[in-house]
């Protein structure tokens, strides 16, 4: 029984795994003026990352050496932490003028 449900999940991933390729890729092929808002968002991500990279250092402490990071992971560790950041605080000001517009109106 153990094995018929194993496989059962095996399947229904990979159905769940192609209906997520294909169903955006058949929205796209529908509408494809989406295609420019998403490139838009994707390239804005991107753009933050590269900042971020180019901002964070690339110092290795004791504890990085002891726990295997050299200078390249330190600086994708810094990167990704100021990109969380960055990300963090765009999120929070959309929310907050979200809801002072909506009170406003």
């Amino acid at each position: 029984m153990l094995d018929a449900g194993l496989y059962l999940t095996y399947f229904l991933f990979f159905v769940a795994s192609g209906a997520a390729i294909v169903l955006p890729m058949l929205s796209i092929a529908k509408n494809p003026k989406s295609l420019v808002k998403s490139g838009m968002g994707v390239g804005a991500i991107v753009a933050i990352f590269v900042i971020a990279y180019a901002v964070s250092g690339n110092e290795v402490t004791a504890k990085y050496t002891a726990l295997g990071v050299a200078e390249g992971g330190s600086k994708l560790i810094g990167a990704g932490l100021m990109m969380f950041y960055v990300t963090m605080l765009v999120a929070i000001v959309i929310m907050v003028y979200s809801e002072i517009n909506k009170a406003i109106k």
